[in-house]
């Protein structure tokens, strides 16, 4: 699959974008093509538009953003991305956040609001950002289905 990763972020640059980083070593590691990466701010417009220039490139299979979705009042992807899709995986969001609590942060699991869903032909997966939250994500939930999503986006078409 062809994937575009957008790492939302103030702070990070392209150099310390772990999590971005993990993400493309994973994708690779699996057989997919990174075909575009975006750093951008904590803005709405900004996310927007990177997830936007995804969306119409007829090659972009998927999309995976990280960082952002947290309850601070910086933390805007998901009310940027959320009321853009078409159609809602919530299984993504309750599963990441059941194997966070079980696998790794326990009760602090509620404060994620990790998202995945489809804008019109392409997979839109949003993850916190923090490398662990990424590696969780990718290795127990997208990789492993990524390539299922996609047919069944693309079934009847």
């Amino acid at each position: 699959m062809n994937c575009k990763i957008i790492t939302v972020s103030d702070s990070r640059t392209a150099d310390t974008d772990y999590s971005g980083q993990l993400m493309k070593e994973l994708l690779l590691k699996n057989g997919h093509i990174v075909t575009a990466y975006e750093l951008v701010t904590d803005e709405k417009t900004d996310i927007v538009q990177a997830f936007h220039s995804g969306c119409i490139d007829p090659k972009i299979d998927a999309i995976l953003l990280n960082g952002g979705t947290g309850l601070a009042k910086r933390d805007v992807t998901i009310e940027s991305i959320q009321p853009l899709l078409h159609k809602e995986m919530v299984g993504f969001g309750e599963i990441f956040r059941m194997l966070s609590y079980t696998e790794d942060i326990g009760s602090a699991a509620i404060l994620s609001r990790a998202i995945a869903g489809v804008y019109n032909d392409t997979a839109v997966y949003c993850t916190p950002g923090s490398v662990g939250a990424v590696k969780l994500a990718m290795e127990k939930l997208i990789i492993p289905e990524l390539g299922h999503v996609i047919s069944e986006i693309r079934k009847n078409l």
